[in-house]
């Protein structure tokens, strides 16, 4: 078990289901932990059991697009916590309007009202998805980054995904803003590297959230025709657990990954090592 006594952790998006599983990671190894969210009820929850377990966080509400809130937060953060030592840029997510309908393009699709086809992809909706996942990375990375010039062993994990390797079909918003994250990624490591903050990135495979459970699985748990897709192109057969990120999560933190810098590490069951014969 690493141990992040007397380290502080920033973890934006901290009041979804596998942020908030980091957040809580992050806790039982010794840290101090920042829970930040939009919603700060959901920033609240992750945090109150962090501290009724007896670790010690805090939560607190923040846009990761306004960088002026997040620097609000930042003070707040420092004054009660102190500088971080760990961020984790987790904030991200999709939208419709930069999905389409099907996953192949036909013929007669761009003139049917029902569907959303390539033609139809709204570019507002492709704007907020790269805003939401670039730039919240981006800004928070600005905004947090300078506490950790006068610190050693200070490290930033942003959360990329396996659309970024290969995309997927329908999203292709997502897809792209998730490869962007990976070339930022290894961009910063090397603009930090004489700095000496770490910069590294976990792409998840397929980890049921509220985002995407409706599109994977049915009401009554049975998957849907997406779900069964991914689940047979998954060697391990399952869709990962939140608690599967830990490992690699608590590596990358910790101080004995010195050397380790600029990798995105794939966490997918196998999913990307799969031609699917």
């Amino acid at each position: 078990m690493s141990d992040l006594t007397n380290k502080v952790a920033v973890v934006t998006g901290g009041g979804g289901i596998l942020c908030g599983t980091m957040a809580k990671t992050l806790a039982t190894a010794g840290a101090r932990v920042a829970v930040v969210d939009l919603k700060l009820g959901a920033a609240e929850k992750i945090a109150n059991e962090i501290n009724e377990s007896g670790g010690e966080a805090l939560a607190v509400s923040a846009d990761v697009l306004d960088k002026k809130s997040l620097e609000e937060v930042r003070d707040s953060i420092e004054s009660q916590l102190g500088t971080a030592d760990i961020l984790i840029n987790g904030a991200g997510g999709n939208h419709p309007k930069g999905t389409t309908s099907k996953p192949f393009f036909e013929k007669g699709d761009e003139i049917d009202e029902g569907l959303t086809s390539f033609f139809d992809l709204d570019s507002k909706g492709i704007e907020f998805v790269f805003n939401l996942n670039f730039l919240g990375t981006l800004l928070p990375s600005q905004v947090f980054t300078k506490g950790m010039l006068t610190k050693e062993d200070t490290c930033i994990i942003n959360i990329s995904s396996m659309n970024a390797f290969t995309p997927l079909t329908k999203i292709p918003a997502y897809s792209g803003a998730k490869a962007a994250i990976s070339n930022f990624t290894q961009w910063l490591a090397v603009h930090f590297s004489k700095a000496g903050i770490r910069v590294n990135a976990m792409a998840p495979g397929f980890f049921l959230t509220d985002q995407n459970r409706t599109l994977l699985t049915k009401a009554n748990g049975d998957l849907t025709a997406r779900g069964s897709q991914i689940i047979e192109q998954t060697p391990l057969g399952r869709f990962g657990r939140p608690n599967d990120l830990d490992s690699t999560l608590l590596w990358l933190c910790d101080p004995t990954s010195s050397f380790v810098t600029g990798i995105v590490v794939p966490i997918d069951g196998g999913f990307s090592a799969y031609s699917g014969v």
